[in-house]
């Protein structure tokens, strides 16, 4: 069992190592405008898994994910290069689902937001059922006290329900 701070300093070292080479000597045509999102170890130090996103369409996606799997080696090699590790981990590249995410949350802010636009609306020209502001405030005397009518409701005042 490793240490967990080690597991992620190696993590997070893989991710930089990874993102360097990408840009400096990974010269691939299919290679797209990747940003590595994530990298997590296994407690093991043996398998990396290397999250990813492209901007671009699903043709580039699968492009670039092409391009990953073919440039594995020299990455993995890269990897162990720079870390000094005794065993350089294996490295397995997947899709980040971070942007499909946002995309869903900014369609549900828009859906709250238009909901909230149509309750605005209808509420632009609405009066209050009662008073405006219904609470009582002290020094404020009201016609009907609780109570001050003989006893409890359903009570003839002298304790005695009715029949």
């Amino acid at each position: 069992m490793t240490d967990t701070a080690r597991a992620r300093k190696l993590a997070d070292r893989i991710r930089v190592v990874v993102a360097e080479t990408l840009q400096r000597r990974i010269k691939d045509p299919r290679l797209g405008y990747v940003t590595i999102t994530d990298t997590r170890i296994t407690g093991d130090l043996r398998e990396a898994t290397v999250f990813y996103t492209v901007f671009g369409d699903d043709e580039e996606r699968a492009a670039s994910a092409a391009a990953l799997e073919s440039a594995k080696g020299v990455l993995r090699s890269e990897v162990g290069r720079q870390t000094g590790v005794r065993f350089t981990p294996t490295l397995t590249f997947v899709p980040d689902a971070l942007p499909e995410n946002a995309r869903t949350i900014d369609d549900l802010l828009a859906k709250a937001r238009e909901a909230d636009a149509q309750v605005r609306e209808a509420s632009s020209g609405a009066a209050y059922a009662g008073e405006a502001d219904p609470y009582r405030k002290p020094g404020q005397e009201d016609d009907e006290e609780p109570g001050t009518d003989g006893g409890e409701p359903g009570t003839d005042g002298k304790g005695s329900a009715d029949a």
